[in-house]
């Protein structure tokens, strides 16, 4: 069962949970109306439950200092929905009722929670300290130089207003964060990996500024193509972690506005100076529906040596910095329009600067199409973001139909074309994809999907794969995919994925998935393969990826849980396992192992952490 609380009845925001009959809560909070959520936010709340004879029934405590609300109001009015899953039936019953394939935290449809008294507020201040120990060895100089150390350090939450929160952060530590899951990179485009750390992960809906990702649409861009701000920029360099030495951060509303506001210092290394991050962010809602927005990023080298190899002397002047622009609409409860304008500067820059795009969507129940628009300049160069593509122009449609066709066990099929091309400046194609698919849901939960795309590449220069080199000239090729989805929610589900076909002046033959096995509601397995095999001129070379992961539940308070990964490209190994303890609400102890090797037994670094948390509440 879940729930959706609007607690400032703006019918777009909402903190929202979802409860098992084990009485594990997973929270969160919702932006835009469900555009976007974060489901790392945690709040302080109790819950029990208890199995009856003819189901179960769950009892829910939220301390009102949990939640952020207006109190000078006299009567609060809240907007609130409910939701009752049924795995084994594939479905959703909503207590105010919402659009198929809509979430519970859709507030413009929510219902109202009405006739609570006057409430009043507190300081809202939460004080986080924290301890670690840890022990490093390895050949890497990271590893082999930091021995044994401790650290403390200190999170604090403030509430300055209603709607404003503040955190600062000091000696900020992110041990026992999981290491990224390895990834296939077969394109000549860098790969994108998401956030996973808590501090940055917290109200990041706030920063959201790029080409966004909405449930039920294709929209032909994603942040993994572009997104302005992304946080992995700051603390990480190559993968590895930066020190932090302080932070601090505002989000909430103010004056009709949502706003967001960060600054991060990173401590010097061996290779690189300390360095500042600041994002700005500020959006408001206008005619009921439409959100008008801007954004400011500045990444400024303090001392010391830069991440780009200057001098010490050049590097006390170097910045990045960028501003966008953004308007955001969902007119008539189906037709979506996206569109931004951003600008990046820094120095010695020449070039077109600049990235923009104009989108429309629509999505009704039996429709769905889009149009999109993008350009990226080859000097759009933002620091604290990500690009996947630059010197671009990028246009994209697709239509599709949603029928649900009298035929046993299916719930809905859905066939659709897209179409999407790259061109240079000049007007010079560099890409197209023309693609057909096919997705059928059943009524057991599962999807199965088809696809065929026609691709024409042209390549001004030769790139590398691990095994072998793409050469420069024009490439048209033909493949074709399958992928079937099982129901998550069985004992055992899972995910089957095969391919093949041309690649570039090649061929390629792909076969992946995973596979999830739930023993019980305490103990669970997982496995994932990825197994590619591409040929050049009659000369094969594969590229396989493969992990295992168990986790173990004792109760909802302590668990553990082990993730093991083998990338063939880099022929590493990636050990992580972790053993939590909620101690008391969001205060925990972590005992973290990690391992870096080889496939020759080489340790490239090794790792055991641990870190002991408590949170005051004032």
């Amino acid at each position: 069962i879940g729930m959706s609380l609007d607690t400032f009845l703006d019918r777009r925001n909402a903190y929202y949970l979802m409860i098992n009959p084990n009485g594990a809560i997973r929270d969160g909070q919702a932006y835009d109306n469900s555009r976007t959520s974060n489901v790392e936010w945690e709040g302080i709340m109790r819950v029990e439950t208890e199995r009856l004879d003819d189901g179960w029934s769950a009892e829910l405590a939220i301390p009102f200092s949990t939640l952020r609300f207006d109190p000078s109001k006299a009567i609060q009015e809240w907007g609130i929905n409910f939701v009752r899953r049924v795995r084994r039936k594939v479905e959703d019953s909503m207590w105010a009722p919402v659009a198929r394939r809509t979430r519970v935290h859709r507030m413009a449809e929510a219902g109202y929670l009405v006739g609570l008294p006057r409430l009043e507020g507190n300081r809202n201040i939460t004080v986080k300290p924290f301890m670690l120990g840890e022990r490093a060895s390895g050949t890497l100089p990271r590893a082999a130089e930091q021995g044994s150390q401790g650290d403390v350090g200190l999170d604090i939450k403030w509430g300055l207003t209603p709607g404003l929160t503040a955190d600062l952060t000091w000696q900020t530590d992110f041990s026992q964060v999981e290491a990224d899951q390895e990834q296939v990179n077969l394109t000549r485009f860098p790969l994108f990996f998401p956030e996973k750390r808590e501090f940055f992960i917290e109200n990041s809906g706030t920063y959201a500024f790029g080409d966004l990702s909405e449930r039920n649409y294709r929209l032909g861009a994603s942040p993994r193509d572009f997104t302005l701000f992304h946080s992995r920029r700051i603390g990480l360099q190559g993968g590895q972690p930066v020190p932090i030495s302080a932070g601090g951060r505002l989000t909430g509303r103010a004056g009709g506005f949502e706003v967001g506001a960060l600054n991060m210092q990173t401590s010097s290394t061996d290779l690189l100076g300390s360095e500042s991050f600041t994002v700005a962010r500020v959006r408001r809602t206008v005619l009921g529906s439409v959100d008008v927005g801007g954004i400011f990023t500045n990444r400024q080298v303090l001392n010391g040596r830069s991440a780009t190899g200057l001098s010490d002397r050049q590097a006390q002047t170097e910045y990045n910095r960028a501003w966008g622009v953004d308007v955001n609409a969902r007119l008539f409860g189906n037709l979506m329009v996206h569109s931004y304008l951003a600008e990046t500067h820094e120095p010695g820059q020449s070039g077109n600067n600049q990235a923009a795009r104009a989108s429309l969507a629509w999505r009704d129940a039996f429709w769905d199409m889009s149009v999109l628009y993008r350009s990226i300049g080859e000097a759009f160069n933002p620091d604290v973001g990500f690009v996947r593509r630059r010197a671009v122009r990028h246009y994209y449609a697709t239509v599709g139909a949603h029928p649900r066709p009298p035929v046993r066990g299916l719930n809905e099929a859905n066939p659709y074309l897209e179409i999407e091309e790259y061109r240079d400046f000049g007007g010079m194609l560099e890409t197209r994809n023309v693609t057909g698919g096919m997705a059928l849901s059943f009524l057991d939960g599962s999807v199965l999907t088809l696809l065929g795309t026609d691709r024409y590449e042209r390549l001004d220069r030769d790139f590398s794969l691990s095994g072998g080199i793409v050469p420069a000239g024009v490439h048209e090729f033909r493949e074709a995919s399958a992928k079937y989805v099982s129901d998550a929610s069985r004992p055992l589900s899972g995910e089957m994925r095969i391919g093949g076909g041309g690649y570039f002046q090649g061929a390629r033959r792909s076969i992946g998935g995973t596979l999830a096995w739930r023993v019980n509601p305490h103990l669970g397995f997982d496995f994932g393969a990825d197994h590619n095999v591409i040929e050049f001129e009659g000369a094969p070379f594969t590229v396989d990826v493969f992990s295992g992961r168990v986790d173990y539940a004792l109760s909802t308070r302590v668990l553990a849980g082990g993730w093991l990964q083998y990338n063939d490209a880099t022929r590493e190994m990636i050990t992580n396992v972790r053993l939590n303890w909620i101690h008391s609400p969001l205060s925990d102890f972590f005992l973290v192992f990690s391992e870096r090797r080889t496939s020759e037994g080489e340790i490239l670094d090794r790792r055991l952490t641990a870190k002991l948390t408590k949170l005051f509440a004032f």
